[in-house]
C-alpha cells in the first residue's frame, strides 16, 4: 500500500488460423521461454521482454494462474481498485482472452475449459467471499464508448449517451449509471452476456465478430462494516479495447470507416497517456487524460492509486507483422507505468 507497483504486462499469442494458414503466411513470434519473445523481421529481430508469455497452445487456465489474475481478484476483495485491460489489433484474441467463445448462450453454453478471464475470475470472487465468510455485497455495472459516447449496457431500452463527471473525491465518473446487484455466477454472467449482446459488432476483412466499441465492465466489491470494523470498497474493472485497425487492411468505408477512425484516435491517447507515465517521475510532464473519453475512466487505473494487469494479444503472422511490432512497443512503455495502490 502506498509504495510504487508497476503494471504487470502479460503477452498472449494465439494461434495462426485456417485462413492464415491457407494463404501461407509465416509464423514470426517465437516465445523464448522466461517471459521473452522474438520476433523476426525482414530487415532485423527484435526481442521483447514480458512478466509472461502465452504461445498459441497455452489454455485459458493457463492464462488465468499466470497473469496473477486470481491475486487481482483477492486484492479487489481487500479494497483495492484492481484492472485488466486487453490491447491489440482487431482480430488478436482480446475478446475470447477475456470472455471466451462469442457463441455462448443458454441454448449452447461454452465448454468449462474455453471460459475466459471474466468468468473464470466471477468463480474465484464467488468461491473467496463463502470461503472468508465476510458479508460481501457484489454489484457490476457495464458500459461501452462508441464514437466517443458513453452507454450503459445494463439499463432497459435503448443505449443512450451518459455524461462523464469530474469530482476531487471520485475522479472521473459517468453519471446515471445503472448497478446491478448480484449473488450467484449464473445472475452475473447473464449480466456479462446481455450487455456483450448489446455491444456495437461488425463483421470486416479481418475478423467476423469485430469490436466496434471499448467496454468496461466494473465488479464493486463491498464489505459490510461489522463489530466495529471499517467497510472496505475495492472494484474489479474488466476493460475490452476495440482493435487497432488500418481501414486500408479491414477494407472499412462508410459508417465502418468512422468507427475505426474513432477506436484509432482514443488508442493513440491511451498510448500518448502510457508514454508520458512511462517516464520517471521527475521528468513526466502534464498526463492529458482529459483527450479522450477512454483515458478519462482509465486515468485512476494507469496513473492513480489503481493496480493493473495488461493483456496484450497479438497475431504470429508475417502479413501482421507491423502491427504485432506496435503492440509490442506499446506493451514493453507500458510496463514502465508505476501507480501508488
Amino acid at each position: 500500500e502506498g509504495r510504487e507497483t508497476r503494471l504487470r504486462v502479460v503477452l498472449r499469442v494465439r494461434p495462426l488460423t485456417c485462413t492464415e494458414t491457407r494463404r501461407g503466411d509465416q509464423q514470426v513470434v517465437h516465445s523464448l521461454g522466461d517471459g521473452a519473445v522474438h520476433v523476426s523481421a525482414a530487415r532485423h529481430g527484435a526481442t521483447f521482454g514480458f512478466s509472461a508469455v502465452f504461445d498459441a497452445g497455452a489454455s485459458q487456465e493457463a492464462v488465468f494462474e499466470g497473469s496473477g489474475m486470481r491475486q487481482l481478484v483477492e486484492l479487489a476483495m481487500d479494497g483495492y481498485s484492481c484492472t485488466v485491460f486487453a490491447f491489440g489489433q482487431t482480430g488478436s484474441g482480446k475478446t475470447y482472452t477475456l470472455m471466451g467463445p462469442l457463441a455462448q448462450s443458454d441454448t449452447q453454453p461454452a465448454s468449462p475449459a474455453l471460459l475466459g478471464l471474466m468468468q473464470r475470475s466471477f468463480t474465484c470472487l464467488l468461491e473467496q467471499s463463502r470461503s472468508r465468510g465476510s458479508d460481501l455485497a457484489l454489484s457490476a455495472s457495464y458500459l461501452e464508448i462508441y464514437n466517443e459516447q458513453i452507454r450503459d449496457l445494463l439499463s432497459p431500452g435503448p443505449p443512450c449517451a451518459l455524461p462523464l463527471r469530474w469530482s476531487k473525491t471520485r475522479g472521473f465518473y459517468v453519471e446515471n449509471q445503472l448497478s446491478v446487484e448480484f449473488e450467484s455466477l449464473e445472475a452475473i454472467v447473464s449480466l456479462l452476456l446481455q450487455g456483450s449482446q448489446r455491444r456495437r459488432t461488425s463483421a470486416h476483412a479481418l475478423n467476423r465478430h469485430s469490436s466496434r466499441s471499448h467496454a468496461l465492465l466494473t465488479i464493486h466489491v463491498r464489505s459490510r462494516a461489522a463489530g466495529g470494523c471499517p467497510s472496505k470498497q475495492g472494484t474489479l474493472c474488466f476493460v475490452d479495447l476495440a482493435g487497432s485497425e488500418r481501414v486500408k487492411e479491414t477494407g472499412s468505408s462508410g459508417e465502418l470507416s468512422l468507427e475505426a477512425n474513432s477506436i484509432n484516435r482514443s488508442l493513440l491517447a491511451l498510448g500518448h497517456c502510457i508514454s508520458l507515465l512511462a517516464k520517471p517521475r521527475g521528468k513526466r510532464t502534464h498526463i492529458p487524460y482529459r483527450d479522450s473519453k477512454l483515458t478519462r475512466l482509465l486515468a485512476r487505473s494507469l496513473g492513480g492509486s489503481g493496480i493493473t494487469l495488461m493483456v496484450a494479444c497479438i497475431s504470429p503472422s508475417s502479413r501482421c507483422l507491423s502491427e504485432t511490432l506496435s503492440t509490442l512497443h506499446y506493451a514493453s512503455r507500458a510496463r514502465r507505468v508505476t501507480t501508488r495502490p
